[in-house]
C-alpha cells in the first residue's frame, strides 16, 4: 500500500486511521497504572493489617499476579487478533477492561484484598489480550511511510501513560482516607472513555479468518515461540525488545530506592527522575522518526544500544558515594552536580527509544500479515520472561552487598556485551549503522520516486554504476532488505567478506573463469526473487571511469528469462568526482576532494514489465533518470 502524500508525525494523530487507536491505547495504559500503582501503595502501607503479611512480599506477589497472564494467555491473545476483525476484538477487550475496574471500585470500597487481586490478575489478562492486538493493527492501518511514526506515537505514548498513572495513583492515594476509592472511580472512568474511543477505530479485516484456537497455554506457547524462531530476523528483533525490558526494568524498579538511598531524595525527586527517563524515551522515539527518514532503519539500533551503555555508565560517575542527606526536588535541581545525573537518566530514555521503535516497526513489517499478532504475542512472553529476569538479577546482584548505583553500571557493562552479541546476532543492523554513520557525515542523499519501489513482492531493482557508495546508499534507503549481485572478487575481499555475507549478497563470477559459480549465482538469484525478495544488479558490471553509463550486459535478460518479474529502473546523480568513484585514476586515493555533506540524488523510476525490459530499453532509462547531473 502506497501514499503518495504520507501524514506528518503531528498530522497523523488528527488521522481516524490512527488517533482513536493511540487515544484507547493511552487510555488503556493510564488505567493499568492508576489501579495496580493505588494497590501496590494500599499494599505497602496496609497489607500487615488486611492481609496478614508483610509488605515487600504483598507487592511481590501483587506484581507476580499481573505479570502472570502474560506467560499463560499470551498465545490465545495472538490467535484470537490473528482470526477476528481487529478493531471489533478491541471493543470486546475494552468492555472487559470497564467490568474489571467496576470489580476493582467493589474490592477498593470494601477492603477485600482478594477481590482487588482478582481483579489485577484480571488486569493483566486484559493487557495480555490489548498488547498484540494494538501493534499488529498498526501495518493495517498506516501506511509504510508512517509505520515508524505511528510506533513512535505509541512507545513514547504508552511511557507517559504510565507516568502520569503513577503520578495520579500517588496523588489521590496520598489525599486521604477514601483515596483508594478515588483511584478506582478514576479507573472506572478512564476504562469507560477507552472503550468509547475504540469505536472510532475503523475495521482491520481478520488476516487468519481460518485459524483454528486452540486453548492450552503451554502447548500454544511453545508453538509461538517457535513460530517466532522460524523468522530468524523477527526473532532476533524481538530477543533484543526484551534486552531492552529487562535493561529498562533494573532502572525503574530501583528508581525510589536509588533516589531514597543514593540521593537522599523524596517521592516527589522520584517522580521528577521518572519524568525525565520517560521524556527521553519520548525524544528518542521521535528522533528515530526523524533520523530514519520515514523507514525502517535498524542501522540505529546500534546507536540506541551504545547510548544505553554510555550513559549507564556515566549515571554511575555521577551517582554520590558519600551518605546522602535529606533533600528536596529544588535542593537536588540547585546542585550542578546532580543535572549530570538528569542528563544521563534522559540520554539513557533517548537511547532507548532510538533502540527499541525501529525494531517494533521491523517485527511489524517482516512477519507474515497472517501471523503477525502470534508474532508479536510470543515476543510479548519473551518480554515478560526477561522482566522475570532482570527482577532476579537484581535480587542476586544487591544481595551480593552491591550499591544500587553498582547494580546500573552491571547493567550498562553486560549491555556493553550485548551491543556486540547484537551485532554478531543481527549484522543487518550493524551493517546499516555503519553505513547510516558514514553517509550521513560525508553526503546529503535526496531520493527522488521512492514511492516506486515496492512494498512488498520481488523485482529486479538495475542502476548505474559510479561509486563503491552505490550499493551502501540504495541499501540505506530501501524500505526493504536489497540483495545485489556483487563481483565474486570484491565479495571475497577479506575485509569485507563477513560484511557481504551478512547482508545476503549474491556472488557472481564470468562464465569464463568459473561456470559452476555463474550457474549457482543465477540460481540463487532465481531463488531470491521466486520468495519475493529485492534484487539489485548494476548491469553495466563493472564502475564507469569516465563517468558516462556503459552498455548494459545480458545478465539481466538471463535473469528475467528464468525468473519475469517487475524490474526498477534507478539512477545515482551527483557522486562522479567523489572519493568513492574513479575519477582521475583509482578510487578512494584523494580523501576529501569534494568535501563533505555533498548532494547526492537517487532517482527511482516506475517499474518495467520484465517482458519490456530489455538492457537496451533498461539503459535507456536509467540514462533518462540520471540527466546530464553526473
Amino acid at each position: 500500500m502506497i501514499q503518495p502524500h504520507p501524514s506528518s508525525t503531528l498530522q497523523l494523530l488528527a488521522q481516524r486511521r490512527f488517533g482513536p487507536l493511540f487515544a484507547t491505547q493511552f487510555l488503556n495504559a493510564f488505567n493499568d497504572n492508576v489501579f495496580k500503582n493505588a494497590l501496590l501503595l494500599l499494599l505497602a502501607f496496609q497489607a500487615g493489617s488486611v492481609a496478614g503479611m508483610s509488605p515487600a512480599i504483598a507487592v511481590q506477589f501483587a506484581a507476580g499476579i499481573f505479570v502472570l497472564p502474560f506467560f499463560l494467555f499470551s498465545a490465545m491473545a495472538g490467535q484470537l487478533a490473528d482470526r477476528f476483525e481487529k478493531s471489533r476484538l478491541i471493543r470486546w477487550v475494552k468492555l472487559l477492561e470497564v467490568f474489571i475496574a467496576l470489580l476493582g471500585l467493589a474490592g477498593f470500597v470494601f477492603v477485600q484484598l482478594e477481590f482487588l487481586l482478582f481483579a489485577l490478575f484480571l488486569m493483566g489478562l486484559q493487557s495480555t489480550l490489548f498488547g498484540p492486538l494494538k501493534y499488529s493493527i498498526l501495518p493495517q492501518q498506516l501506511y509504510p511511510q508512517e509505520l515508524v511514526a505511528g510506533n513512535a506515537w505509541v512507545e513514547s505514548g504508552t511511557f507517559v501513560a504510565i507516568l502520569l498513572g503513577a503520578i495520579a495513583a500517588g496523588l489521590l492515594m496520598g489525599s486521604g482516607p477514601q483515596g483508594a476509592i478515588w483511584c478506582a472511580a478514576l479507573s472506572v472512568a478512564v476504562s469507560t472513555l477507552g472503550y468509547l474511543t475504540s469505536f472510532g477505530i475503523p475495521l482491520a479485516p481478520a488476516p487468519a479468518p481460518d485459524l483454528k484456537i486452540r486453548l492450552n497455554p503451554f502447548t500454544e506457547t511453545w508453538r509461538n515461540v517457535k513460530l517466532l524462531h522460524g523468522n530468524r530476523p523477527v526473532f532476533h528483533a524481538t530477543l533484543t525488545i526484551s534486552w531492552f525490558w529487562f535493561y529498562g526494568a533494573v532502572f525503574l524498579t530501583q528508581f525510589a530506592p536509588y533516589v531514597k538511598e543514593v540521593l537522599g531524595g523524596t517521592e516527589n525527586l522520584v517522580t521528577v527522575l521518572l519524568a525525565a527517563f520517560i521524556v527521553g524515551i519520548a525524544i528518542g522515539a521521535f528522533l528515530c522518526e526523524k533520523l530514519s527518514g520515514k523507514h525502517v532503519e535498524l542501522g540505529l539500533v546500534p546507536l540506541g544500544a551504545i547510548g544505553l551503555s554510555l550513559f549507564g555508565i556515566d549515571l554511575w560517575l555521577a551517582s554520590p558515594t558519600a551518605a546522602p542527606e535529606a533533600m528536596s526536588v529544588a535542593g537536588f535541581l540547585a546542585a550542578p552536580a546532580h543535572w549530570r545525573i538528569l542528563v544521563d537518566l534522559i540520554l539513557i530514555g533517548a537511547s532507548g527509544g532510538l533502540f527499541t521503535v525501529p525494531l517494533y516497526a521491523m517485527v511489524q513489517q517482516r512477519s507474515a500479515e497472517a501471523e503477525r499478532s502470534r508474532v508479536i504475542a510470543a515476543n510479548n512472553i519473551l518480554n515478560a520472561a526477561f522482566m522475570v529476569a532482570s527482577a532476579l538479577f537484581g535480587m542476586v546482584v544487591l544481595a551480593a552487598g552491591v550499591s544500587i548505583s553498582g547494580l546500573f553500571l552491571a547493567t550498562a557493562l553486560i549491555n556493553c556485551a550485548v551491543v556486540v552479541y547484537i551485532c554478531r546476532l543481527m549484522p543487518e543492523a550493524f551493517v546499516r549503522f555503519t553505513v547510516w554513520l558514514l553517509l550521513h557525515f560525508v553526503y546529503r542523499i535526496r531520493v527522488v520516486g521512492r514511492e516506486n519501489l515496492p512494498e512488498e513482492g520481488a523485482a529486479l531493482l538495475v542502476c548505474n554504476h559510479v561509486s563503491f557508495m552505490d550499493a551502501p546508499i540504495i541499501t540505506t534507503r530501501s524500505r526493504r532488505p536489497v540483495r545485489f549481485v556483487i563481483d565474486h572478487l570484491i565479495y571475497r575481499t577479506p575485509l569485507f567478506y563477513r560484511v557481504f555475507r551478512a547482508m545476503g549478497s549474491i556472488p557472481v563470477a564470468d562464465p569464463r573463469i568459473n561456470l559452476d559459480a555463474t550457474r549457482e549465482a543465477y540460481d540463487e538469484v532465481s531463488r531470491a526473487l521466486a520468495a519475493g525478495t529485492l534484487v539489485a544488479i548494476f548491469p553495466e558490471g563493472f564502475i564507469t571511469e569516465d563517468g558516462e553509463i556503459g552498455p548494459f550486459k545480458s545478465g539481466v535478460a538471463r535473469i528475467l528469462r528464468r525468473t519475469p518479474v517487475p524490474v526498477v529502473p534507478m539512477a545515482l546523480r551527483g557522486l562522479w568526482g567523489s572519493f568513492f568513484s574513479r575519477k582521475d585514476g583509482p578510487a578512494m586515493r584523494k580523501p576529501f576532494r569534494r568535501g563533505f555533506w555533498n548532494r547526492v540524488e537517487l532517482v527511482i523510476g516506475k517499474p518495467i514489465p520484465a517482458d519490456e525490459a530489455t538492457p537496451a530499453r533498461l539503459r535507456e532509462e536509467v540514462a533518462r533518470l540520471r540527466g546530464d547531473w553526473r
